[in-house]
């Protein structure tokens, strides 16, 4: 009646599995609306996980066929997070850990991306100073073309007086990012995907875009907020504020080797 309790070390390995995988799952969608159906789900499934084990047959084939099709409908409600999931795996190669195994499949890609520090440094520090609010997403292994075409195109060399103006209050270009590839200014008035995490109530809409694009990508993004003239840096979904456009600039550097 109890053979099911019996556990070989390959069911402690599979448990372990799928704990880490429930684990990377849940830190995907902490903080949104799905993890209340996720929860459901997860708790309908020990129900009949135990129903079996039981051998409640009728109850068993109900609740088996209810998941079966259930597959479908969790691929339509979770197609943001399953998309983010993806996304993370193929970012996890691109990281700085898995150097090796892109020098196999990409040897072409850059070890280092150039980048004009001076005009940017000073961009940011003129409009902390100004309260002028800024979103700037910094290109890396992860390509933006995708972000860059809900946007105008401008392929301009990177200075200061060209990153004020495009964010410059009344400028037909100041809504939105502005996105950085290959030391060029490539597009402005780019729309950034929302973030459907909770973030702290001091951060505004500029924020949680940053936070969005982060989350999907390896981008840099520099934010500069209207409010306070706060400079930060969102990298993988977390904020961090600067203290100045110096340590903003040790940041970068930090980030772009």
């Amino acid at each position: 009646m109890f053979d099911f309790i019996h556990i070989s070390l390959y069911d402690v390995l599979d448990i372990i599995a799928v704990a880490l995988l429930l684990y990377q799952v849940y830190k995907l969608i902490r903080g949104t609306s799905a993890i209340n159906i996720f929860t459901g789900v997860l708790l309908l499934y020990f129900l009949w996980f135990i129903v079996r084990a039981l051998h409640m047959q009728l109850l068993s084939t109900i609740m088996g066929q209810i998941l079966g099709v259930g597959i479908i409908a969790l691929i339509v409600v979770f197609q943001q997070e399953i998309r983010r999931f993806l996304l993370l795996i193929g970012n996890r190669f691109n990281s700085s850990r898995y150097k090796w195994l892109q020098r196999i499949f990409n040897p072409q890609a850059q070890s280092t991306i150039e980048l004009n520090m001076d005009a940017l440094t000073k961009a940011c520090r003129n409009m902390s100073d100004s309260k002028t609010g800024a979103l700037i997403v910094l290109e890396r292994r992860s390509s933006l073309e995708m972000i860059a075409e809900t946007g105008d195109i401008i392929d301009g060399q990177i200075s200061n007086r060209l990153l004020e103006n495009l964010f410059f209050k009344n400028s037909p270009l100041h809504d939105g990012a502005v996105i950085i590839t290959h030391n060029k200014i490539h597009a402005a008035r780019c729309t950034l995907p929302i973030t459907e995490q909770m973030i702290p109530a001091n951060y505004g809409m500029r924020h949680r875009a940053a936070v969005g694009i982060s989350e999907t990508t390896d981008a840099i993004v520099i934010v500069v907020s209207e409010e306070t003239g706060r400079i930060s840096i969102v990298v993988n979904g977390a904020i961090n504020p600067m203290s100045g456009a110096n340590e903003l600039r040790l940041k970068i550097e930090e980030l772009l080797k």
